[in-house]
C-alpha cells in the first residue's frame, strides 16, 4: 500500500507529504505533515510543486499512563472515535498532535496507526514529535542516520483548539460493531461469545512488523498445539507492504500461518474497501477484522 511504503522507505524527519491516499497521514508517525489531496491538487503538484491549504487547528492528544499488556494502537484511536466530542465532528479538519509519556512508549509502527487514522477522526493529518526512537526506526529500517531538530516539535505554550487527555492504563482491548469505526465498545463488555466467520488481519493500520509480531506470537502457540482454524471460518492474513512479507520470511513466520490453515494475501487495500478478500460477502456474515473502516458487505 502507497502510505504503508512510503513511512518504510522514503519519508523523513519534518517533511511534508502529500498523496492521493486519504490515508497519506500514516507517515505522521516519522514527524512528517502528510495530508491526502484530490487528483487535481496532485497534478498541480507535480508542475508547481506547490499544495495550496488552509492552516488547519491542531487538536492535542496527551497519552498518560502505562498500556496494560494486549492494548494497542488500534484500541486508543477506537476509543478516541468513540468520543462524544469526536463523533460530533470536533475533529474534521484539524491535525491531531498525539504526545505524552503513552506516545514514548509506541513503536513507530504503533504510531502509524494513529496518525493514519486520523482519516476516521476526520481529521486533516496526525503528526508525532520526532524523538530517539524515530531516529531508531530510519536507522533500522533504511540505514541513515538523523538528527533531531529544535523546529520539529510544537512551541512552548502553544494554543490548540483543543486538548484530549487519553488514560492509557485504563483502556481495554476494543471492538467497533458494523457500520462505524467509531461504534466501538470494550471487549470485556461482551455478555455472550460470537460465531465468526471471517477473520482479517493486515490493512496499512494492522499490517505492519509490528502486527505480524503478534498474529505469530498466538498462530505460533497454535501451531505447537496442532490448531486449525475452526471448520466454517476463513482467516486472512494480509501483508502492509512487500517488505512486511520479506520480514515474516526472515523471522520464519510463514510456516506457522500456513500450519494453523490462514490465507496469506499480498499487499492490496481490498479487503478496506470492500472489494477483496477479508470484507463481508453478505449480510448474515459476522467478520472481526483489523480494517479502518468496518462498514458491512452486501
Amino acid at each position: 500500500m502507497s502510505h504503508a511504503l512510503m513511512a518504510e522507505r522514503y519519508a523523513k524527519l519534518g517533511e511534508l507529504i502529500v498523496g492521493t491516499d486519504s490515508h497519506t497521514p500514516h507517515s505522521g508517525a516519522l514527524g512528517c505533515v502528510a495530508f491526502g489531496v484530490g487528483t487535481t491538487d496532485i497534478a498541480n503538484a507535480f508542475v508547481t510543486g506547490a499544495v495550496r491549504i488552509v492552516m488547519p487547528e491542531c487538536i492535542k492528544v496527551e497519552l498518560v499512563g502505562e498500556r496494560r499488556p494486549g492494548v494497542t494502537a488500534k484500541d486508543i484511536v477506537l476509543h478516541l472515535l468513540a468520543l462524544p466530542q469526536i463523533r460530533a465532528g470536533a475533529g474534521v479538519g484539524r491535525v491531531f498532535e498525539f504526545a505524552g509519556e503513552g506516545i514514548a512508549a509506541l513503536s513507530i509502527d504503533e504510531r502509524a496507526t494513529l496518525t493514519n487514522m486520523t482519516a476516521e477522526l476526520g481529521g486533516f493529518t496526525g503528526i508525532v514529535a520526532p524523538d530517539t526512537e524515530t531516529v531508531r526506526f530510519i536507522k533500522e529500517r533504511r540505514g541513515e542516520n538523523f538528527a533531531i531538530e529544535n523546529w520539529m516539535r510544537s512551541d512552548e505554550g502553544a494554543t490548540y483548539a483543543a486538548e484530549i487527555t487519553v488514560n492509557v492504563a485504563i483502556l481495554s482491548p476494543m471492538l467497533a460493531r458494523p457500520g462505524d469505526p467509531g461504534n466501538g465498545l470494550a471487549m470485556w463488555t461482551l455478555t455472550e461469545p460470537v460465531n465468526v466467520h471471517i477473520a482479517y488481519g493486515g490493512s496499512c493500520t494492522a499490517g505492519k512488523r509490528d502486527d505480524f509480531d503478534c498474529y505469530h506470537e498466538v498462530l505460533s502457540w497454535a501451531a505447537e498445539r496442532g490448531l486449525r482454524v475452526a471448520d466454517g471460518v476463513q482467516l486472512f492474513l494480509q501483508f502492509g507492504t512487500i517488505d512486511v512479507r520479506q520480514y515474516c520470511e526472515e523471522k520464519g513466520y510463514l510456516d506457522a500461518f500456513i500450519a494453523v490453515g490462514a490465507q496469506l494475501l499480498q499487499p492490496a487495500c481490498g479487503a478496506c474497501a470492500n472489494c477483496g478478500p477479508g470484507s463481508s460477502e453478505a449480510a448474515d456474515q459476522v467478520v472481526i477484522s483489523a480494517i479502518n473502516r468496518n462498514f458491512p458487505g452486501r
